[in-house]
């Protein structure tokens, strides 16, 4: 299944996309958001709700939320792929590199990631998203797998000049609008788990990062053991699971984002993500 959260006639609702178009899962599911049917163990029951439901509308029709509009937590992890950790000029790290991002900073698909005024150095960072669908602490990298929701495409964009203000990252990575999270999450059940996804990043048509997830220093299921030893992984937390080499920063001049480009994160079996770069209005 495709879910996807979205906003139809004033209404957040959350659904899933099908052949026939979106179907509202919100106004027949007794479950208000796609958060609170993961919270509630509800995928199982989804694929009779939307057979049973004959209404559909169209995906031009709906304007398109962050999959998860509002995760309890979401993690980033930094320096994952070695050919990211050489241009950055890093040691290969012994722990995984993991830093926060907050709601607000996360725009939908099609929705446009903001330059902000303070910075020139807005910079793409395609990745792979996974949607935790199961708590739990203390998770076995062998249970990991079962943990999972469903994975999407993300943009972990960043300010460059202010990520590097101090050791912590934070203020980089939290300007609003700059975090791209859609179009929608692909099912565990359609991925094959440890399947080798590729991810493709694209600005104005032109690709500038090519990997897969076999090419990860700190596997899926690795990092999922990780962060469930410090917190308590929740139903709807995300783990954006880390950028490859070819950033813009690091090219020779710099490849900057501005207003008026197109940036496209591509997962494959799971989907492209797209987004416009738009200056700040202050």
């Amino acid at each position: 299944m495709k879910l996807l959260s979205f906003r139809f006639k004033g209404q957040e609702s959350w659904g899933a996309m099908t052949a026939a178009g979106v179907v509202d899962l919100g106004k027949v599911s007794g479950y208000p958001t796609l958060l609170a049917a993961l919270e509630h163990d509800a995928l199982p029951e989804l694929p009779a709700m939307i057979e049973q439901d004959g209404d559909a509308v169209a995906l031009e029709a709906v304007e398109l939320l962050p999959v998860v509009p509002r995760p309890p937590k979401i993690f980033c992890i930094g320096t994952n792929y070695h050919d990211h950790r050489i241009e950055t000029g890093r040691e290969v790290p012994e722990k995984p590199v993991v830093f926060a991002r907050y709601a607000n900073s996360q725009v939908a698909h099609r929705q446009p990631i903001v330059r902000p005024g303070v910075s020139e150095q807005l910079d793409f960072e395609g990745e792979i998203a996974v949607i935790i669908g199961k708590a739990g602490r203390h998770i076995a990298e062998a249970d990991a797998w079962n943990h999972i929701a469903g994975y999407a495409p993300y943009n972990d964009a960043t300010i460059r000049d202010w990520q590097r203000h101090t050791h912590q990252w934070i203020p980089g990575k939290n300007f609003v609008a700059t975090g791209g999270f859609g179009p929608w999450m692909v099912t565990r059940d359609e991925i094959i788990d440890g399947a080798d996804l590729t991810l493709v990043t694209r600005l104005n048509g032109q690709e500038v990062q090519r990997t897969s997830a076999s090419l990860m220093i700190f596997s899926i299921p690795q990092l999922i053991a990780y962060c469930s030893t410090f917190t308590e992984l929740e139903p709807g937390d995300v783990i954006v699971t880390g950028t490859p080499g070819g950033v813009g920063g690091k090219r020779n001049p710099p490849l900057w984002m501005k207003a008026g480009d197109t940036v496209e994160v591509e997962v494959g079996g799971v989907g492209t993500l797209v987004n416009p770069i738009a200056a700040e209005k202050v």
